[in-house]
């Protein structure tokens, strides 16, 4: 029994015959109503066909993963496993437990059936005594006949999942995506072993899918290209609040957890919330990149570095950092930083352009920074610009720009994460790629190499771009990222 069930157990109740039969009862009809298709059920079809075209005559098993225990009895709200999202269309809290099937047909090709607990009837235990998936408890779900027609495909009971899964194991090849669902493995691991596939041969061959199933969505398609409008569209409004409210962020105190809950607040009502744990640093706390924790104060005078985006409800998130004076002007060495970083992203914003590798973007952006760097006198004794580019012997730049300039952007914010380094920091960029530019310099305040008036400045500036047929369109180029720009924005939204 898992540690989940012998909870629910603990919470169970006795009851008897006549009170389930008074549960049942007495409850008006439902209304019924067939959802429309889905917009993006043409769409997915279109890439469930993509990858099955990749393993003919095997099954393919893409889980949605299921629901993760925060504390005790309380589950963290559900999110799809996001190959099981991109190949189905479900997105925020859709389906815990469910499987996407990719079934070989004879006649070739696949048939695409989706198992998932369908809602059940009121009368059944399930309805009232279930306090994890009982419609009395979190709500009713799609019934069969909904999920075929929202989504266009066979929809099956998740009990039929193990038979129909383990059918002919020694025959048809099954691979399934096991990072998912740790249970929906074992059902299939079990089938292989009972068929006597060689373990070692079976997580090759998993490891195959989860890989393609990644590097499907280096190229996105017209749906996914608006999804990521929708997501920039969405994380402006939320930047343009925390402008609003940064007065209230230097007077209530712990100013960078205002900023974060202003954001998202804007995050969650315009999406299913933010796509990834917003940075939202002041002063020194900008130069640790990965400043989650937000606990830190707003003072006037500070710069606050926001790091953030919203994940609309399809999932698929945008991926926005700006630099913003609290006091609405930057000093001359916040502007001298600022204007540093801003230089060397328009760099790597023009390299971005079908045909070029993605690396190209970094080298293009590290260049200008590296110039700066030179021309400030921080580079070590003799290293000069091509010196500190030397990936051998050089590199002494990363002192104060450690990370990279870009990553694929999408359902995920670090999209295709298992693509190979050629296909991914070699990979030729091709249009409908989604990615980031973002540089930036990081002085910390202890930092003794560095120029005194330079220390406890950070700054970073992040837009999404697409890769187009001639170059590339800045998605959030109505985000201001000049200095002056910058300045103008904070201006005109006090001003209000």
């Amino acid at each position: 029994m898992s540690e989940e069930q012998k909870q629910s157990d603990n919470r169970a109740r006795p009851t008897t015959d006549e009170f389930r039969e008074f549960v049942a009862s007495g409850w008006a009809p439902r209304a019924v109503a067939t959802p429309e298709r889905a917009e993006v059920a043409a769409y997915a079809a279109q890439r469930r066909e993509a990858l099955a075209a990749a393993f003919p005559g095997e099954r393919l098993v893409i889980p949605a993963g299921g629901l993760k225990v925060r504390s005790n009895d309380t589950d963290y709200v559900f999110r799809p496993h996001s190959a099981f999202a991109h190949l189905t269309g479900l997105g925020a809290d859709r389906e815990p437990d469910a499987v996407l099937v990719l079934e070989p047909l004879e006649e070739g090709g696949h048939e695409a059936q989706l198992f998932f607990r369908p809602l059940a009837d009121r009368d059944t235990d399930e309805f009232f005594g279930d306090a994890r998936y009982g419609e009395f408890w979190v709500g009713a779900r799609p019934t069969l006949a909904d999920m075929e027609a929202e989504l266009g495909l066979r929809a099956r009971h998740i009990d039929d999942f193990e038979p129909a899964v383990g059918k002919d194991a020694g025959v048809v090849t099954i691979r399934v995506i096991r990072e998912a669902d740790t249970q929906v493995a074992g059902i299939v691991e079990a089938a292989r072993s009972a068929a006597s596939v060689a373990q070692e041969q079976a997580a090759e061959q998993d490891d195959a899918l989860s890989h393609a199933a990644s590097t499907l969505r280096l190229v996105k398609d017209e749906w996914e290209i608006d999804q990521m409008r929708e997501a920039v569209a969405a994380t402006h409004t939320g930047f343009e609040a925390v402008i609003a409210g940064m007065g209230e962020a230097l007077e209530r105190g712990r100013g960078e957890r205002w900023i974060e809950g202003v954001f998202g607040l804007h995050a969650r009502h315009q999406g299913n919330g933010v796509g990834y744990d917003s940075i939202c640093a002041a002063g020194d706390h900008a130069n640790t990149l990965h400043w989650i924790k937000n606990t830190g104060e707003v003072h006037e005078g500070d710069l606050v570095l926001i790091d953030a985006g919203v994940e609309v409800d399809s999932l698929f998130t945008a991926d926005i950092t700006r630099t913003l004076p609290v006091s609405g002007r930057f000093t001359d060495a916040q502007r001298e930083i600022y204007d540093a970083v801003y230089a060397a992203q328009e760099a790597g914003i023009a390299a971005v352009r079908p045909g070029a590798r993605f690396s190209d973007i970094h080298a293009a952006a590290i260049r200008v920074i590296a110039e700066h760097l030179h021309r400030w006198g921080l580079l070590p004794e003799g290293i000069d610009v091509e010196g500190t580019l030397d990936t051998e012997h050089g590199q002494y730049h990363r002192r104060w720009m450690v990370h990279g300039t870009s990553h694929h952007l999408g359902i995920d914010v670090h999209d295709c994460a298992l693509a190979t380094r050629a296909e991914y920091m070699d990979g030729e960029l091709a249009p409908g790629m989604v990615l980031t530019v973002e540089p930036g310099l990081y002085f910390k305040a202890d930092d003794l190499l560095a120029p005194e008036r330079f220390r406890g400045i950070g700054v970073r500036i992040e837009d999404d771009v697409v890769v187009t047929e001639d170059g590339c369109e800045v998605l959030s180029a109505d985000m201001p990222r000049t200095s002056a720009d910058v300045e103008a924005w904070i201006a005109r939204i006090a001003q209000a």
